[in-house]
């Protein structure tokens, strides 16, 4: 009984040992490496380069009044139309009291040699009729009576101007109502009722009462880095992505890029513009902030590759593997054409429907 044990002991760290031979053994021989393979296909390649900017309206005006004063009616709000001439505010002037003093000053001396121009004219009206003076010494007895009369109404007139900031008998349009300089839409109106504004004037630029711009005509205005400048060109067509508005794209015309650079963030950045071409049913809000794809190069419909199957020899020499049999490859050279990062153009060296080895 004792000698069965013993051999079934025996028996079995034999087999044990066996086991983790054959395992080790099988955990060292080295698996086939299966190696993945794509296609060649056909597909538009589109080489870009991508400038952040926003899109702003080509002409955004500010209104400014031409006198200083205190705002008592707005008539306009932000986004409401308005067409050239429309009244956009009315100011309340407040006149200078130095100038008001001497306005005042002025009137009252010319009703003064008004007064006393029109005793003597009377006068001497009454001598002539009697024939005791000549009708020449009357005359010059009434000329002077109207110039005491126009000195007097033209000292109105300056004191109703620093008073009102108009001539009523002019008919002339007063510049206390200030009115929109073209048509389009109120972009903003930082001024409330009660504002102090002051006119433009040499030494200031004046107050703005109200932003207006023409929402129908639309500008991209971004800028590009410096080494992507020199690849690019007045007419190149652009498509802007504006990120306000979902899956919606925009074709441009690029119309403009500035000839000197300025430096930000330790980059050189040049500006550039472009025209937006506007859909139908589409608003585009002033200030949006979008990404244009400027094209560089593009090619319809050719055949590609993704990029990663590249492999190269040298300085100059292109090739991919490609399968002969399976899992059996040779490299194969290749031409290939322009890039959009993933994707690159095969010019020659490849067909459709060859299998080609992904690189490990």
């Amino acid at each position: 009984m004792k000698t069965f044990f013993k051999i079934l002991m025996v028996v079995v760290i034999l087999g044990v040992f066996g086991y983790t031979l054959y395992f080790l053994w099988e955990k060292s021989k080295e698996k086939p490496v299966v190696y993945k393979t794509e296609k060649p296909f056909v597909t538009n390649i589109i080489k870009k380069t991508v400038a952040t900017g926003s899109v702003v309206p080509r002409k955004e005006i500010e209104i400014k009044p031409v006198v200083s004063g205190i705002i008592s009616k707005i008539y306009v709000q932000e986004g409401q139309m308005v067409k050239k001439g429309d009244l956009i505010a009315k100011i309340r002037i407040i006149p200078n009291m130095i100038n008001l003093n001497n306005a005042i000053s002025r009137v009252d001396q010319a009703k003064i040699n008004l007064s006393e121009a029109k005793r003597n004219y009377d006068r001497q009206r009454e001598l002539l009729e009697k024939g005791v003076i000549a009708q020449a010494d009357f005359d010059a007895v009434e000329t002077k009576y109207k110039i005491a009369q126009e000195e007097l109404q033209t000292a109105k007139e300056n004191l109703q101007l620093i008073k009102e900031g108009q001539i009523q008998k002019k008919g002339s349009p007063t510049n206390t109502l200030v009115r929109s300089t073209i048509s389009g839409m109120v972009l903003d109106v930082p001024v409330e009722i009660g504002n102090q504004v002051i006119e433009a004037n040499n030494f200031n630029a004046g107050t703005t009462i109200a932003t207006i711009a023409d929402m129908n005509d639309m500008i991209f205005k971004g800028k590009i880095d410096e080494t992507e400048v020199g690849k690019i060109r007045v007419g190149m067509p652009l498509i802007l992505t504006i990120g306000a508005i979902d899956n919606a794209r925009f074709d441009a015309v690029l119309t403009k890029i500035a000839p000197k650079g300025v430096e930000e963030n330790g980059a050189v950045q040049f500006e550039i513009q472009a025209d937006v071409k506007l859909k139908k049913n589409e608003f585009i809000r002033s200030g949006y902030s979008a990404n244009a794809d400027i094209v560089l190069e593009r090619a319809d419909s050719v055949l590609a590759i993704p990029e990663q199957l590249l492999q190269f020899q040298g300085d100059t020499t292109t090739y991919v593997e490609v399968e002969t049999a399976p899992q059996v490859f040779k490299k194969q050279i290749i031409k290939t054409g322009i890039s959009d990062g993933i994707n690159i153009q095969v010019l020659s060296g490849l067909k459709k429907g060859m299998k080609i080895k992904v690189p490990s």
